[in-house]
């Protein structure tokens, strides 16, 4: 099937309440003899292999979210979501649920009513929604204790919902809140805290889609100030809008999408920052709010990623002389912020944004950055270094290989990165840490024929040895030309410690090269120097001793 309304990412809920990507397929319905009822199936696009076997039950709660999406749950602490391409593929699949269910297909969530009372099971289910008092200053307490009597009973939610939905009833709310505002009304202020907490806890898309709108975001934020727990009013409007400030390292033509970086960037500050840490009974209740926030970060990025004005410009300026160091500073801190975005994508689709990373000059870019003196700058440089090399650590060393047919050993790419690791100022060695890992991934053979041809191991090996290792081995041949270290500080001690481990991990993996470079460098001698160092947990490295004898 190659019908892209119903192309779909399948997504499930880990244990952190973060969405896990399974993989994107086409979906379709249809009745299925296992599970003796119509079920929705979903096929790996690449292979045709089955990413989800799910029968349509008649008791589930599906909930359609922001056109694109269907969230429901299989079972206890296993959340599903498909996100679809086109919203006529979720309407069809929507209205193919809602008719095995028997509901109507205007609506927005197919309630599975458990855990009333019994009082609640025979109350009068032909209403639609619970009967709320109008929307008035002097009604406000009654309205917060109908809000907070209705969160326990799922039944009472779904009534709750379904008035705050139909009788635009939010928006009356922020009315009052700047009436509240102006009187100083500060016992009216606390029933509206109480009110939109109360909301954020019906844990509905619909309602979020009118609460984080341009024109309700900054009020509902307004009406989370005044906790009527704290003596003092908190000031996140003051904060979001004199010192956060959003800055346009390049213009963005779209305004679609400069909304919804706003939009996203709010309503992670409400959970993050403005709502109270939730209870373990709450935090199932704000699920619909984490979902929110992770697909609106995936498509921001998918935003992004197809706008070549925007990408081509950002590089640019990037590598561009010219560019004063406040605004590569800037740049560099957009870049991590986007490749942290891009950790929400799914596997292919994330390969193919690193690649346009690629193919913009990312690496390049990097190269210039790390050349500089703010560490700041270059601690955001590592960062992004980090990404590509934990997800495609060839694409690095292709890079690398490439560059040095160009330019001298000192100004390699990986030599920069091993320099850093060499001269971090951190008395922890905590950047040197980062650092020894990063290198450990790019010459370990393992993830060479992984993912590449059998040639990669054998020419990256050829070209490290013969153009980095000198580097990485400089600081331990110049401490051990006696018999002692003629460096023994803690620091010395703590660099020369991740060297050694980095070496021992090349004499595990490495066999001919390593064994051919310790022999005419003499490395074995120069390492039992270190044996009579006075830090303890140097001398004490037996084990690289006995991994170079082996050898």
């Amino acid at each position: 099937m190659t019908d892209t309304r119903r192309r779909v990412k399948v997504y499930t809920l880990n244990e952190d309440r973060q969405w896990d990507d399974r993989g994107t397929g086409h979906v379709s319905s249809g009745y299925v003899d296992r599970l003796k009822g119509m079920s929705l199936l979903v096929r790996a696009e690449s292979d045709g292999s089955l990413l989800l076997e799910s029968k349509i039950n008649p008791n589930t709660a599906y909930q359609k979210q922001q056109d694109t999406l269907i969230v429901w749950s299989e079972a206890e602490n296993y959340d599903l979501a498909l996100s679809f391409q086109e919203k006529a593929g979720c309407d069809e699949i929507w209205e193919k649920i809602c008719q095995v269910q028997g509901k109507d297909p205007s609506v927005d969530i197919t309630q599975d009513l458990v855990d009333e009372s019994e009082e609640e099971r025979f109350e009068d289910m032909s209403s639609p929604g619970l009967e709320l008092p109008s929307c008035e200053l002097s009604r406000l307490e009654e309205i917060a204790e109908i809000v907070a009597a209705s969160l326990p009973s799922p039944l009472r939610r779904e009534k709750l919902a379904l008035s705050l939905e139909n009788e635009g009833y939010i928006k009356k709310l922020l009315e009052i809140f700047h009436v509240c505002e102006d009187l100083e009304n500060i016992e009216g202020l606390h029933h509206l805290y109480e009110i939109i907490k109360g909301i954020f806890l019906l844990n509905r898309t619909a309602l979020f889609e009118v609460m984080f709108s341009e024109d309700c975001i900054m009020d509902i934020i307004g009406c989370l100030e005044y906790d009527p727990s704290l003596s003092v009013q908190r000031k996140h409007r003051e904060f979001l809008t004199k010192t956060a400030k959003f800055k346009e390292v390049i213009p963005i033509s779209d305004p679609e999408l400069k909304q919804k970086i706003h939009q996203t960037y709010r309503v992670q500050y409400i959970q993050d920052v403005v709502l109270p840490t939730p209870s373990v009974f709450e935090e199932n209740m704000l699920s619909t709010l984490h979902s929110f926030i992770f697909f609106n970060k995936v498509e921001i990025v998918g935003m992004l990623q197809e706008d070549e004005k925007f990408l081509t410009e950002l590089f640019a300026h990037l590598t561009d002389e010219a560019t004063d160091d406040e605004k590569r500073q800037e740049l560099v801190n957009f870049l991590k912020e986007f490749c942290a975005f891009s950790q929400t994508l799914q596997p292919q689709n994330r390969d193919a944004f690193f690649k346009t990373l690629s193919n913009m000059g990312i690496l390049p870019a990097l190269e210039v950055i790390l050349g500089m003196d703010d560490t700041q700058v270059r601690s955001a440089a590592t960062d992004i270094f980090s990404y590509l090399v934990e997800y495609n650590p060839s694409m690095v060393r292709e890079f690398v290989m490439q560059e040095s047919q160009q330019n001298d050993d000192d100004i390699l790419l990986i030599n920069l990165i091993i320099e850093h690791m060499i001269c971090d100022t951190d008395p922890e060695l905590g950047g040197a840490v980062q650092l020894t890992g990063l290198l450990r991934t790019l010459v370990d053979p393992d993830n060479m024929m992984a993912t590449t041809n059998k040639t990669e191991k054998t020419e990256f090996l050829g070209f490290f040895y013969k153009h980095c290792m000198h580097v990485l081995t400089a600081p331990l041949l110049a401490n051990t030309t006696e018999e002692k270290p003629s460096k023994d500080d803690f620091q010395t001690a703590q660099l020369l410690a991740l060297i050694l481990e980095l070496l021992t991990f090349c004499v595990e993996h490495h066999t001919y090269h390593i064994k051919n470079y310790i022999i005419n460098k003499d490395i074995l001698r120069r390492v039992l120097v270190l044996m009579s160092s006075v830090h303890s947990f140097l001398a004490l490295c037996e084990y690289l001793r006995h991994s170079f004898i082996m050898v």
